[in-house]
This record gives C-alpha cells, structure tokens and sequence, in this order.
C-alpha cells in the first residue's frame, strides 16, 4: 500500500510557501538599476524576522537598536556581539528570501581591524548573516576594503551615526551645511570606492538624500532621508508602535501593538483573578472513571490510609 503524506499543520515552519529567489547583492543592484523601491526592516528574533520574510522585505538588519528597543538600554552603545549574535541567529531561522544584515555594534570595531573582521566573522559564520553593517565614512575607508577583499559584504552607514551620539551631542540633523553636506557626500562616495554594496543615508535633508542616490552606483538606504533613496528602512518596534517615549520625526506608526498588547494582558488578569480564565474547553481532564478514583484516593487519605490510583486507559 503506497504512503499518504498527511497535510503538514498551517502553522507549522514546514506549511510556508515556496520561497521567492533570495535576495542577492546583484539583485540589489537590478532593483536600483531598474528604479524598483527596496524594503528594509530591523528584526531581533524569530517572529518578528519570519514575519517581515513572509511579508516580502527585501533585507532585515539585526540592528544594533536591539539595545534600547528590546533589551531596555538607554542607547545603542552597551550591547554587545554575543548580544547581537543571540538575535541574528534567531532571526536566521525565520528567513528564507530576505538578505540578513548584522549590525556591528559599538566596540567592535574601534579597537583595530583584527578586531572588527573577527566580529565581522562571526555574524557571517555563527549567526548566519549575509552581509554587516558598519557605521562611519573616512575613517572606515579602510576597514571596508579590508573587509570586502576578505570575502565580507559590507554596508555602509553615514550621516547620523547613532554609535557616535556622545561625540555629536544627541540625535540631529546631519548635512545641514554646503560643507557638511560635501563631506557625506564624499563619504558615501568613497564607500563605494572602497567596496561597500550599499550605504544607509540616516537623517539628512531630502535634497542631500537625492543627490548622493543619483551619484552612487549602489543602493542608498535612508532612514530620515528623503523619498527619493532607492531603499527605506525603518525600525520594526516603530513600525509597529511598540515604543515608549517619543519617535523621531521620520517615524511612522502602521500598528499600534503597544496598545494591544497592554489590552490583552489586563484583559487576561481580569479574567484570572474573577476566575474565568481557564474554562471548560481550555482545561483537560481524565475519563469519569479515573476521576472517581481520584475522588476516593483523596478520601482515604484524609481517613489516613494509604491509596493509590490506577490510570488505565
């Protein structure tokens, strides 16, 4: 008799649709040449990356805002590598299509380029990722290159370089300047020179975002820069609303989860302590049978005599 395979169960990892061709760099750069838009979001665990995969991003950082998004540091700057790697590879088991990014976090790479490829290495060979991301223009020129002829991918990140906030003073508008702007523009320039695939664009003026995107050859990511990058990326906790405090000004919200889920837990306690929660059909009991022993177990206890209970089936 030949084998029936039974229907795997929807919500099964085994129940999900074939996958898309997986985003590559040279389909990356189709997409650019082609006028195509590019989706990115950040993820930093299982749902949320299988999720934004079954969505159809086109790439998911595992950003560094891992640190005050879900682990409740004030900034960017404590997370650490292990950290990091914990995420990205739970965010490797939920995505088939979309390029993983991993986002070098602060201390990983000021120390020297020994340092930096090792961590590099590390996302890649122990987290599953496909390409990193690192903050800094000029004065990671270098570091790039090195990177790129080691066989890393490497993505650029200029502009507002959260892991710099002590240096700039806060969170500000960055190119505001005709000399200021020249020299994002230059960096972004020279990130490609050096071997960068793509390079985000964080809060710059629009017209500074457009201009850098019809200059460079590979993709521009913005966030905070413009409609006019060929990809956006935004924060998944702030595209969804499950933040505390106030957004940034590119922010916006497509969900507001933070509300749902405050609603659903008070909703829960509720139902606890007035007793409704578990009824009937979300409890499991055994057959009348086995009840009654039970019942005459406890009875011969309380009367002080030894008793057991059979669990036939």
């Amino acid at each position: 008799m030949s084998h029936i395979p039974q229907q795997p169960d929807p919500q099964s990892p085994d129940a999900r649709q074939p996958e898309a061709d997986k985003i590559t760099i040279p389909a990356l750069q189709t997409l650019k040449q082609s006028g195509h838009k590019i989706v990115m979001v950040t993820a930093y665990d299982y749902p949320t990356g299988r999720l934004a995969d079954e969505a159809g991003v086109d790439l998911i950082l595992v950003g560094d805002s891992l640190a005050n998004t879900a682990l409740g540091y004030p900034n960017t700057l404590p997370v650490t590598i292990d950290e990091m790697l914990v995420a990205t590879r739970a965010v490797r088991r939920g995505v088939r299509r979309a390029m993983i990014i991993g986002d070098l976090p602060f201390g990983t790479f000021q120390a020297g380029h020994d340092d930096a490829i090792r961590a590099a290495l590390r996302f890649i060979k122990e987290g599953g990722a496909d390409a990193v991301k690192l903050e800094g223009g000029r004065q990671r020129l270098a570091l790039v290159r090195q990177m790129v002829e080691n066989g890393i991918p490497v993505m650029g990140h200029i502009g507002l370089t959260p892991q710099s906030v002590l240096q700039m003073g806060g969170y500000k508008l960055q190119g505001k300047t005709l000399a200021t702007a020249r020299q994002i523009i230059d960096e972004a320039l020279s990130l490609e020179a050096a071997g960068a695939f793509a390079v985000v664009l964080e809060v710059i003026p629009a017209t500074l975002g457009r201009i850098i995107t019809q200059r460079l050859k590979i993709p521009t990511i913005g966030i905070g820069a413009g409609p006019d990058t060929d990809a956006q990326v935004l924060v998944m906790n702030d595209l969804i609303g499950l933040t505390f405090g106030k957004s940034a000004r590119f922010v916006r919200r497509y969900a507001e989860v933070r509300t749902t889920i405050s609603e659903a837990i008070k909703k829960y306690a509720d139902d606890v302590r007035q007793a409704n929660y578990p009824a009937a059909k979300e409890s499991y009991d055994v057959s009348p049978e086995v009840a009654g022993q039970l019942e005459r177990l406890t009875l011969q206890a309380d009367e002080g005599e030894d008793g057991y209970v059979l669990f036939a089936e």
